[in-house]
């Protein structure tokens, strides 16, 4: 009598494309548990959406982590054609993880750019309470500005005032920072798409901009034109933004179910409708047509080009997901072992395929063995509450503005009660997230938490 009402919403509402099998039997056990606990129908249906939300945060963290491990296992063979990588590592060329100075994996500038980019998309949120329009270019601009100042001094530096991922000691200290990124936001200008700040299309715009996708993934054509903005800061041609846009419009779509195969027709036809977009598209045809081939990956690579623009590296990093769109190991190796530049088209891919696959598909060494791991789990959920927790996220993130509308302040209001809270368990990830938090923000994260089911039932 149970069985069908719930199977009907899981294909109706909270079906989801990632570990599908997987999924099914992680929430078939919740529905057992549900009945051997008397719950009802009614906490069998919750405990089902639970679970779909948790295993969509395992695709956002796959997504953050993915990026990094493939900015990883590319950053130590950057600057080596194909035979010098073959040479040093193998005829197979780098296939795993190699810890540096730190005793971890250490990602470069495309993983702590990708994650200011996050502070500054929180930052702007906050600031507006409406993720239905443009963020602030400024406030993304001045996140941008605190990278800039970890490459130029030790830790110690960072603003407390600024939040918490300016305070990160893994970010200081460089990592073979772009020299576009680093010219253009030394000049003091802030650069636009109506108002570009040069003419650089380096991968250096895109590589960065994943982040934007996970936030507007419910209107991809709104995070292909938040793509846009970010990469725009430092990187004025057109192939340089547009790639950027691509790619935050592919993840939102990813995000909201479609394939691989869908998002980048999708993107497409949204890439379409800007002004010089031939080359981006062009581009990301050559990558589509030789997916479909025989020929060998780092051939097939060698014809997209080196990855060292904007539309190579995107392309590189979707021929690599639709070459091997069910296998993250492969997919990664793949974009790195070529002549060009392997951290930017391993990070671009590890974005992709981590979504994509979820954060139970990569290997569990490299994830133990990546940096910052736990700080790139953090932010993942941060994204993924952002819409919804704007209190929350103003408390991590702050900007210049402090005012909070009462509207959202009655929203919030609901109430919490000793006896329920009985009844239910968080995550040991909020746990942990809730010991770095006041005891006011406490308070508003549980009713978060509690108002949005995500929560384990105690039996």
């Amino acid at each position: 009598m149970f069985i069908s009402p719930v199977n009907s919403i899981y294909s109706k509402n909270y079906s989801y494309p990632y570990d599908r099998n997987n999924f099914k039997k992680e929430t078939r056990a919740a529905i057992n548990s549900c009945f051997a606990s008397d719950i009802g129908l009614y906490g069998i249906v919750e405990t089902r959406k639970n679970a779909y939300l948790l295993h969509r945060l395992n695709n956002y963290n796959g997504c953050l982590i993915g990026g990094a491990i493939g900015d990883a296992l590319g950053s130590p063979v950057e600057f080596m054609n194909l035979r010098e990588i073959k040479k040093e590592y193998g005829q197979n060329g780098v296939e795993d993880l190699i810890n540096g100075e730190s005793g971890k994996a250490e990602i470069s500038d495309d993983t702590q750019m990708t994650i200011f980019t996050i502070d500054g998309l929180l930052k702007s949120i906050g600031e507006k309470f409406n993720i239905n329009e443009l963020p602030d270019v400024n406030t993304i601009y001045d996140s941008y500005m605190d990278w800039l100042k970890t490459q130029m001094s030790d830790f110690g530096a960072g603003d407390e005032k600024n939040g918490w991922v300016s305070n990160i000691v893994g970010l200081y200290g460089k990592r073979n920072p772009g020299n576009t990124c680093i010219s253009a936001l030394m000049s003091g200008k802030t650069g636009t798409v109506s108002e570009p700040i040069n003419n650089s299309k380096g991968n250096g715009g895109v590589m960065r901009v994943a982040p934007v996708g996970l936030l507007y993934y419910k209107k991809p054509a709104m995070a292909f034109a938040v793509g846009n903005l970010c990469a725009a800061i430092t990187h004025g041609n057109p192939s340089g933004y547009l790639s950027a846009g691509f790619l935050s419009s592919m993840i939102a779509f990813i995000v909201k179910g479609e394939s691989l195969e869908n998002a980048v027709d999708k993107s497409l036809k949204i890439l379409k409708k800007y002004d010089e977009h031939e080359e981006v598209e062009d581009a990301i045809n050559k990558a589509k047509e030789l997916a479909k081939t025989n020929i060998e990956p780092s051939m097939a690579i060698k014809k997209i080009g080196g990855g060292w623009v904007a539309e190579q590296a995107l392309a590189i990093a979707v021929y690599c997901a639709l070459k091997s769109p069910d296998n993250f190991e492969n997919a990664i190796k793949m974009s790195v072992n070529h002549d060009g530049d392997s951290d930017s088209t391993g990070a671009i891919t590890g974005n992709i395929m981590g979504l994509y696959l979820g954060e139970n598909k990569i290997p569990e060494k490299w994830k133990k063995q990546i940096e910052l791991n736990k700080e790139l789990k953090i932010l993942a959920r941060d994204i993924y509450i952002a819409p919804d927790k704007m209190i929350h996220i103003k408390s991590r993130y702050p900007s210049n503005k402090e005012h909070i509308p009462n509207w959202y302040r009655k929203q919030q209001d609901i109430k919490i009660t000793p006896s329920y809270l009985n009844y239910v368990s968080f995550s040991p990830e909020d746990e942990k997230l809730m010991q770095t938090m006041s005891p006011k923000e406490i308070i508003e994260y549980k009713k978060y938490l509690l108002k949005n089911k995500l929560y384990n039932i105690n039996n």
